[in-house]
């Protein structure tokens, strides 16, 4: 008797796509050869575009249960795919799964008033005024640091580890490690203080000196909230987001050959 064929593990696919020229285009050839399933019946979400746009298709589906596999049609593509219209399925089929999590910012405003934002690739304190912010940084509620004075502080995911923490001498940190990255922005005191590896079951408050005096922006990703007085920072181990890759070409594998780059 014949073996019955099995159906393809992702037989529905949504595609999502950034605004340019190459991502529509993209997305139109794709349509037409292999359909479009609406994002809450699909069984894969592929996104057309950058960086920026697998950040934005992450914090969309976030809590849908759904895998992304990103193509490149952008400007940075770290996070994406190599783009070709052909064989799909398969390579749906013969992808890697990486699982992420996200941080979690919760940031009291000067009115008193708390936001709440998920992070992706890291959470940002900048200075919003020529002069320098002045920081407290507790960690599970012991102060580490009684005064930092720089243009800012950042705690980056493994999976953002590569971006805007690297630019400014961050360490970089293998996906599957349990770490969380905390980096001073252009630290003026203490001069030698070039951050701190920690548990990703931290959970670190930054609190803002002289806040009315040298006001303090926080940034989840890519949700600003101004003149905060205090963040809260920590992993959300319960959310779980499922990027798919191309064999040999996996998150891990990407950000161990970025610390081989010169």
């Amino acid at each position: 008797m014949p073996k019955r064929r099995s159906e393809p593990r992702f037989k529905r696919i949504a595609f999502v796509a950034s605004d340019t020229a190459a991502a529509q285009k993209a997305r139109r050839a794709l349509v037409r050869r292999y359909g479009d399933a609406l994002p809450e019946a699909a069984d894969v979400i592929v996104a057309l575009g950058g960086d920026g746009l697998m950040l934005s298709t992450l914090q969309r589906f976030m809590n849908s249960g759904k895998p992304i596999y990103g193509m490149h049609r952008g400007t940075v593509g770290f996070l994406m795919n190599e783009f070709s219209e052909q064989k799909l399925r398969q390579r749906l089929a013969a992808a890697r799964v990486t699982v992420i999590h996200p941080l979690v910012m919760r940031a009291r405003d000067a009115s008193g008033r708390v936001h709440s934002h998920r992070a992706i690739n890291e959470v940002s304190l900048f200075r919003q005024t020529y002069q320098a912010a002045r920081l407290r940084i507790l960690v599970d509620g012991k102060e580490r640091l009684g005064e930092l004075v720089a243009d800012g502080v950042l705690l980056a995911t493994p999976a953002g580890s590569t971006a805007y923490n690297l630019s400014v001498q961050g360490p970089i940190i293998p996906i599957g490690s349990s770490l969380l990255a905390l980096t001073p922005i252009s630290p003026f005191r203490p001069r030698r203080w070039h951050g701190a590896l920690l548990p990703n079951r931290a959970h670190v408050t930054i609190e803002v000196c002289e806040a009315t005096k040298r006001p303090v922006a926080a940034v989840a990703d890519n949700n600003e909230v101004r003149a905060v007085r205090s963040v809260e920072i920590s992993m959300d181990q319960s959310v779980a987001m499922h990027m798919l890759f191309d064999p040999g070409h996996s998150l891990d594998e990407r950000i161990l050959r970025e610390q081989f780059s010169y």
